[in-house]
């Protein structure tokens, strides 16, 4: 902890104890007053949205001082988020906690800092998740391992984690509202890397694993509760029963389907697990509007297309998520093979924008990446440059995806990315609308007239170097 933080810290502690002393009738009372303030350096905006499962609860303005602070008269207790755009963290609230935080939006999971009454559990869940985080920036490399290897990792991982999580726990003593997301906070990120694992080592090394994987490898899928109305917006729960559908809804038709036809099946197959298997309707809204997502860019098919969207809109009951999704078929249906690539706005590095259809002058190969998700950036960049050795017939541009310009400048001094060309996104809106991006792991060919040769492909695919040909 270096000293300005440590300064912050400690004013931020000292202005919780006065909150504590001052209300301490009320908080003797039969009542459920609650507080929640703090600072936020380096604003992107004047306010802060206190949330619950995505419903924003109020809007907490930002002073001249940049701090905030509300009263609740009557906050029941539970898992909240706070959101300064465009980030958000969790926060719980026992009986009369008198919470503040820390913020700095320049980097803002590592900056917070929670102190007063109840920050100890939600410093718990920050280590939590930020231990998370630098596993899932090591996934890449280990989704590779053979299943021995792999298991000895990620079990190991866990086993460090759930040590962690019993000491906290002796030393806190939290009650066991709480207990449910601070064990979460390990079990499904383990669980998640499970379900992964299979899958993509598949993609990757075409090697498929599952032979070789314990009988008891997937037990734990009989202690979850699929309804849990308190995971409906807990996103570790959310991210694993997403990966669990991928496995749970894998359809092996042999040879009597084609490709793209195995795709639609097995994704429809996943929306009717999801109908089956969830009663909790936000649970399930979340669910199948993911796996609308990962479908629509994934086949590019019109016709399935049309099929599958037929049985999304019997299940999903969200109208504001049924326009995204429709959104997102539009935009697909622009970048099918052949047809002209749409231009977007891009910004060069001397801090200029430019129309991207002047960038393409000879075939091309377009990659994102984000200095957030750090091994996919070295390992995206490493694979361009041996593709651009092997084919030099082809271009290769990197688009940066981080919200802050400034991050991705920070990282142009920091990489050395040869003869790639970089340039960042000005305008995510559009990119996404356009180009229906909505991750890093995505990769375009276009041919040098700017026609689409492939639009969605990734450059770890074993098949993709046959579209270079």
């Amino acid at each position: 902890m270096n000293f300005k933080i440590a300064s912050t810290y400690g004013a931020l502690a000292l202005a919780a104890l006065s909150v504590l002393t001052s209300c301490k009738k009320e908080f003797d009372a039969d009542n459920y007053v609650a507080y929640f303030g703090g600072e936020v350096e380096n604003p992107q905006s004047r306010y802060v949205l206190f949330c619950q499962n995505n419903v924003v609860l109020d809007t907490l303005p930002l002073k001249a001082d940049n701090t905030f602070f509300v009263k609740f008269d009557s906050l029941a207790p539970g898992l909240y988020t706070f959101k300064h755009e465009p980030e958000y963290q969790y926060v719980y609230f026992d009986k009369n906690d008198s919470i503040r935080v820390h913020i700095d939006s320049k980097d803002f999971d590592q900056s917070i800092i929670f102190c007063g009454r109840g920050d100890q559990k939600n410093n718990f869940l920050m280590e939590m998740y930020l231990r998370n985080e630098k596993e899932k920036n090591k996934i890449f490399d280990i989704l590779d391992y053979e299943a021995p290897k792999f298991l000895s990792y990620i079990n190991k991982v866990n086993a460090d984690n759930i040590a962690f999580y019993k000491s906290k726990k002796e030393e806190i003593k939290w009650n066991d509202e709480f207990d449910v997301y601070a064990q979460g906070m390990y079990l499904f990120p383990h669980y998640t890397r499970k379900e992964i694992y299979p899958i993509v080592h598949k993609m990757r090394t075409g090697n498929d694993v599952s032979k070789a994987l314990p009988k008891d490898y997937y037990d734990f899928r009989k202690t979850i509760d699929f309804s849990d109305e308190k995971m409906t917006d807990f996103s570790p729960f959310v991210m694993y029963l997403n990966y669990m559908l991928n496995n749970v809804g894998s359809i092996h038709y042999h040879n009597h389907f084609s490709e793209v036809d195995l795709a639609l099946k097995t994704n429809v197959n996943k929306l009717k697990i999801a109908d089956t298997l969830i009663k909790n309707e936000k649970v399930k809204n979340i669910v199948v509007n993911s796996i609308a997502f990962q479908y629509l860019l994934e086949d590019q098919n019109m016709v399935n297309n049309q099929e599958f969207l037929k049985h999304y809109y019997k299940i999903a009951t969200d109208k504001s998520k049924k326009n995204e999704i429709l959104k997102l078929g539009k935009a697909i249906n622009q970048l099918t093979d052949g047809k002209k690539l749409p231009s977007v706005t891009l910004l060069d590095a001397a801090g200029k924008n430019v129309n991207s259809s002047s960038l393409i002058t000879k075939n091309t190969i377009l990659f994102f990446w984000s200095e957030e998700l750090n091994s996919h950036l070295v390992a995206a960049h490493k694979k361009a440059l041996e593709l651009q050795k092997k084919y030099p017939n082809y271009e290769f541009i990197a688009i940066n995806l981080d919200k802050n310009p400034n991050t991705w400048k920070e990282a142009l001094t920091k990489y050395s990315f040869g003869p790639i060309r970089q340039y960042h996104c000005s305008n995510f809106e559009e990119i996404k609308n356009k180009w229906a991006i909505t991750k890093v792991h995505r990769t375009m060919i276009i041919n040098k007239d700017l026609t689409i040769k492939n639009g969605f492909t990734n450059m770890f695919d074993i098949r993709f170097e046959e579209d270079l040909q």
